[in-house]
């Protein structure tokens, strides 16, 4: 494991509108208020073609290779997440949502492309003093968090 320590900063409260791609519209928002490092929660509605990561093809095959589910009809959103930043100092958002429609749910990453229905509710707290960030694993090719 390892770890670090930060401090609790300003909390935003986020209001995404229809059409908005989340992860876009998150890391643009982080962009624009200086915010390097955050704890996300979101609660709302995603539209039909939304997309997710929801697993490697293979755990152990290197490259990995994500195996995408795009969400077909609107669905029920809750999700979690952290923003910190890339190697270049870009706020990232790595957000796992649970996306539910009738009795079915998907849950996944929302990096390749989760679309706002109507309306998306983020809440977003800052993390002051970290000096976490994320830097691409060759063996994975993610990038992980590394405190």
């Amino acid at each position: 494991m390892k770890a670090a320590q930060a401090g609790q900063g300003r909390i935003f409260v986020l209001r995404l509108e229809h059409g908005e791609v989340v992860h876009e519209a998150v890391e643009a928002f982080c962009r624009r208020e200086g915010i390097r490092a955050a704890e996300v929660s979101v609660l709302g509605g995603v539209d039909d073609g939304s997309r997710l990561v929801v697993g490697p093809r293979d755990g152990q095959a290197r490259p990995i290779e994500p195996v995408l589910a795009t969400l077909e009809g609107v669905h029920e959103a809750t999700g979690t997440g952290t923003v910190f930043p890339d190697e270049n100092g870009n706020p990232i958002l790595h957000l796992h949502l649970a996306c539910g429609r009738g009795t079915g749910t998907v849950t996944g990453c929302a990096r390749e492309g989760v679309i706002t229905w109507h309306v998306l509710e983020v809440i977003l707290r800052e993390i002051e003093s970290a000096t976490s960030r994320r830097r691409r694993d060759p063996e994975t090719g993610f990038e992980l968090l590394v405190p």
